[in-house]
């Protein structure tokens, strides 16, 4: 199999390695078709930021969002059959073998590869929401507007929630509004304190989702959430930063107006659980996800750059330059 492998910072190769398809009974093989590009964390892994807690060291597949068909099961699988098309948390890479528990989950008739491709992530951007038991009719902005953040404006209308996205490039306000934004503003506004109190009629942010690492986008949310607000952060707050130049908990911002941040990761907290299991686990949401998709979201509408997998490092190295053109990629195998 061909698979993506990043042997040091911005030193990132495509390799043959052996892959063993003799199945166990509850295996199954898959041929990928589409892999996406999950910028934030996989440019810092690229440019050799802290590692993220857990991340393995070089060289390290990169990539997390896998698309591909099954061509072969074991005899014990019963979930998945060949011709299948399944999402998965796999890396960049050709093919793959895995547990039919694995996290693999079968994509419905009538979703694009290149919408479903984006499931699990859009699910971390509905997860942002859950996380903080966003309630319907809040006022919500989010902080960063890359593909994970784009994805929580996306699922606004299907939340209920009125939504203004906040990021650093025109192009991509304009690309928040076209998803669905109520509004859409720099978050170096000199008004854009008083343009949030006109989008809330001065009743203030309830939830912020934060989806961008740099410390002015944590300050930014951190001023603009109302008293008593949450912000839902599911950036990597600092990552790939120098020194900050502030307490990113001022007493002000943090104790004054009581605000509470909220990481998100690990489990939602369920008021109601269930007696058969974790109702919100990975497969069951990005089943929920895939279910939006089937009736019109569209996360393929963000998509700038399809490139065959011989030309991912371009992209790697796009997203180091920071271009802000760039946005949605999907390599194809």
């Amino acid at each position: 199999m061909k698979i993506a492998m990043l042997h040091g910072p911005r030193d990132l190769r495509i390799e043959e390695h052996p892959l063993d398809t003799n199945l166990s009974p509850t295996q199954v093989h898959v041929q990928t078709q589409v892999s996406a590009f999950k910028i934030g964390t996989d440019r810092g892994n690229y440019e050799g930021a802290e590692p993220v807690a857990g991340a393995p060291d070089y060289p390290r597949w990169v990539g997390d969002s896998n698309l591909g068909i099954v061509v072969a099961t074991g005899e014990q699988v019963t979930g998945l059959s060949i011709g299948d098309r399944v999402v998965s948390r796999q890396p960049h890479q050709s093919e793959y073998v895995a547990e039919e528990s694995q996290g693999l989950v079968r994509v419905p008739v009538g979703v694009s590869s290149e919408d479903a491709v984006w499931s699990h992530l859009y699910t971390l951007s509905a997860f942002c929401y859950r996380k903080a038991h966003y309630v319907p009719g809040e006022a919500v902005a989010v902080v960063g507007l890359g593909v994970l953040g784009l994805g929580a404006v996306a699922l606004a209308p299907y939340l209920g929630a009125r939504v203004v996205g906040i990021g650093n490039h025109e192009t991509r306000l304009q690309m928040a509004r076209d998803i669905g934004a109520d509004a859409a503003f720099m978050w170096d506004d000199e008004d854009l304190q008083e343009k949030l109190n006109d989008f809330t009629g001065g009743i203030g942010i309830d939830l912020v989702i934060l989806t961008a690492n740099p410390w002015p986008a944590w300050r930014t949310a951190c001023q603009i959430v109302r008293p008593e607000g949450r912000v839902s952060v599911v950036a990597l707050p600092g990552r790939g930063e120098p020194p900050l130049d502030f307490n990113p908990v001022s007493m002000d911002w943090f104790y004054g107006k009581g605000i509470s941040l909220i990481a998100v990761s690990g489990q939602a907290a369920d008021q109601y659980p269930a007696r058969s299991g974790d109702r919100f686990d990975a497969v069951r949401t990005c089943e929920h996800t895939l279910g939006w998709m089937q009736r019109g979201l569209a996360p393929s509408r963000l998509i700038t750059h399809r490139l065959p997998f011989e030309r991912m490092a371009e992209a790697y190295e796009m997203a180091y330059e920071r271009e802000k053109t760039m946005l949605g990629v999907i390599f194809q195998w």
